[in-house]
């Protein structure tokens, strides 16, 4: 259920600002938002994982907030991301 460790590289190469970027609030939603995808198809095989689930539910909550965070300090690359990513409408 964890991203491999070439699958987290290419989201941070893809969302990064700079080479040394790792931690930006944009590679955290993208990293997040894959995981959060991984750990939905997980619950179509698995639909009683009730604690997988809690996990699912706090990681949403994280990007939610993550996401505020960036629509307050740089709106326009919100915009970018939340289309790159297909999150909302």
């Amino acid at each position: 259920m964890t991203l491999s460790k070439d699958k987290k590289s290419e989201i941070i190469k893809n969302f990064g600002k700079h080479d040394k970027d790792a931690g930006s609030a944009e590679i955290q939603i993208a990293i997040l938002s894959e995981r959060i995808r991984e750990l939905a198809s997980h619950f179509d095989e698995h639909p009683k994982d009730n604690h997988s689930r809690r996990g699912l539910v706090m990681m949403v909550a994280k990007r939610r907030k993550l996401l505020k965070y960036l629509v307050k300090t740089d709106y326009n690359s919100y915009k970018k991301l939340i289309k790159e990513l297909g999150i909302r409408k």
